[in-house]
């Protein structure tokens, strides 16, 4: 680092307003462009709209909430910089290298983790709504609906039977 940016870097330039609105603009232009770009966050935000939707469905508590927010957020977290660490080390080394490879697998590697946690807490949030939502009078009593399957199954055999 040479000594202007240094010293550039030590400024503290005053507040202004209309740098705060940039920024904000800058980073919905960040968003936008790793949805474009980037093909797993299209399968995260199908599953953010299905989540969501089973959310307000099912009709979870304020605390559940908190929770399934905060899974969904920490998945776009970890892909957003899994994003940035992509555009890093394409800048850095537009050729293969192996160490760029492995930056990005571990940046990867990362959405894999926040996107299981997530999967575990959703399960664990959702269990007991669904849970509840099956043993209601509204859905199917369970021995019918274990008639219904067997029933069903006992069918598709007769029928692969049928020379």
């Amino acid at each position: 680092m040479d000594d202007r940016t240094a010293d550039h870097a030590s400024e503290t330039k005053p507040f202004q307003f209309s740098g705060r609105i940039r920024s904000f603009r800058d980073a919905i232009a960040g968003v936008l462009r790793m949805i474009q770009c980037q093909h797993n966050a299209w399968i995260h935000a199908a599953a953010t709209l299905v989540v969501l939707a089973a959310a307000f469905v099912l009709r979870i508590s304020a605390a559940d909430w908190c929770w399934i927010i905060l899974a969904i957020s920490i998945v776009w977290t970890a892909e957003a910089l899994n994003t940035a660490f992509e555009f890093l080390a394409d800048a850095a080394s537009p050729d293969f290298h192996p160490l760029a490879r492995d930056a990005k697998d571990v940046a990867a590697g990362a959405v894999l983790l926040t996107a299981t946690a997530a999967v575990v807490i959703g399960s664990i949030v959702f269990w007991p709504y669904v849970e509840r939502l099956f043993s209601s009078s509204v859905a199917i009593p369970r021995g019918n609906a274990v008639a219904i399957l067997r029933v069903q199954w006992l069918n598709r055999d007769l029928r692969s039977l049928e020379i």
